[in-house]
This record gives structure tokens, sequence and C-alpha cells, in this order.
């Protein structure tokens, strides 16, 4: 796991090109984008109002298994079905 802290909204976006140049996909009878590879993903977002001072933090968790979808259905073979 890494932590990559990114203090503005073009920090964070080159760091979400970053992750999806190393995501894994495939195109399956199912998904003409199926996720070959597991992706778990934490945001931490820390805000201050400026007229309060208060600071509030929240996280959301984003969450990608690998080839979810049924195999018999899906089509996958060969290296498909590794994951």
């Amino acid at each position: 796991a890494r932590i990559c802290p990114a203090t503005s909204l073009g920090e964070l976006t080159a760091l979400l090109d970053q992750g999806l140049k190393h995501r894994a996909t495939s195109s399956t009878d199912m998904n003409a984008e199926s996720s070959r590879s597991h992706l778990l993903m934490s945001l931490v977002i820390r805000s201050t109002n400026r007229r309060t001072g208060v600071e509030t933090l929240g996280k959301l968790t984003l969450v990608d298994l690998a080839g979810s979808e049924r195999v018999d259905k899906s089509g996958a073979t060969g290296s498909q079905l590794k994951e």
C-alpha cells in the first residue's frame, strides 16, 4: 500500500491517472471492460471551514474486485482466468 498526499484537484487527478495505467482489464462476454486485478483505494478528505475554522475529515473507500462475473457466463479463458 502507498500513501500519496494530494493538496489540489490537479494532484489528485494525476494520482488517479497513474493508478488507471496500472489497472488490468479485459473484455468478456458479460462486460466490455472487466477488471482483471483487484483495486482498493481510500480517499481521506480534510476540509476546513474558512469562517469557523472547524475541520472536517471524511474517508471514502473504493473497491473493485477482479472478475466478479460468473466464469461460465463470461466466456473468459486462458490468462483471463488468472485473477
